[in-house]
């Protein structure tokens, strides 16, 4: 059993506390509401209304927002300071490398991990969300039994920050890919061949893909790009931010991206 503080027990969160507290760790979550706190109260964790009471005597602190600004904003010395020297700090939010590195400087009593992920909340219902995990061999062995009520696999990639860059290279890929299936399916529609015609062949050779299957099961690239448009549009805005402050570009990759994020969701090549 481990003591885990919780902050951010939304469409990613939850179902990570849920299994949290399913699996016998003891989880404090933050909620500002009455509402939020029943919810909490719900998934089985104990709700706390302050972050420094989610950290109070926690072995492993997660953060789990949606966007980086607010990962900037919860960790803060109330935070940090109130978590125990040599417990973990879990950053599951996409964001930039720049983000955890600068929270790394901030508490050096903390091991800080970035761990952002691969997959939804029905796989992290399932336990088989993908986590990418950077940092210290021993923030990652401290917060293992934590990560593994969800997460399977956890891929340790390399030092802090890596697991933000190899999650922008993935969600850089993902974008790119569908952009060219909807690129594909406006190629297809040309040639004369609907898209229901197309998507039910394609699985079935060479171009198959993940992200082919995720469009098959949408049913046409318009509605799986309509489903996921708010998460797309924030991941490419994140990538490109994070690759500029890094120093470069998505080079070849740029024009496919803009095919995914700029696709008109809605029109169906059927």
């Amino acid at each position: 059993m481990t003591r885990v503080g919780f902050i951010g027990t939304g469409r990613m969160g939850a179902p990570m506390v849920r299994r949290l507290a399913a699996a016998g760790h003891q989880v404090l979550a933050l909620g500002r509401s009455d509402d939020k706190r029943r919810a909490i109260a719900d998934l089985g964790a104990t709700p706390v209304s302050e972050p420094a009471e989610v950290a109070a005597a926690a072995e492993v602190v997660v953060i789990c927002v949606f966007t980086d600004e607010q990962v900037r904003t919860v960790a803060t010395p109330p935070l940090l300071d109130a978590i125990p020297a040599g417990a973990a700090l879990v950053v599951h939010t996409t964001g930039s490398p720049q983000t955890v590195e600068t929270i790394a400087a901030a508490a050096p009593h903390v091991g800080v991990l970035d761990a952002p992920v691969s997959g939804g909340p029905h796989d992290i219902a399932a336990g088989r969300v993908t986590v990418f995990a950077g940092g210290s061999d021993t923030a990652l062995a401290r917060a293992h039994a934590v990560l593994s009520a969800y997460a399977d696999p956890v891929v340790h990639v390399g030092s802090l920050g890596a697991g933000q860059k190899v999650k922008l290279v993935n969600n850089t890929l993902f974008a790119a890919q569908i952009g060219l299936l909807a690129e594909a399916a406006r190629l297809a529609d040309r040639l004369g061949v609907d898209e229901a015609s197309l998507l039910r062949a394609l699985p079935h050779g060479s171009g198959a893909s993940r992200v082919l299957d995720n469009v098959v099961r949408a049913g046409s690239t318009a509605a799986f790009i309509g489903a996921v448009r708010e998460f797309i549009g924030k991941d490419v805005t994140v990538v490109r931010n994070a690759v500029a402050e890094l120093g470069a570009d998505l080079g070849v990759l740029e024009p496919v991206v803009n095919l995914a994020v700029s696709h008109p969701a809605g029109q169906d090549y059927s």
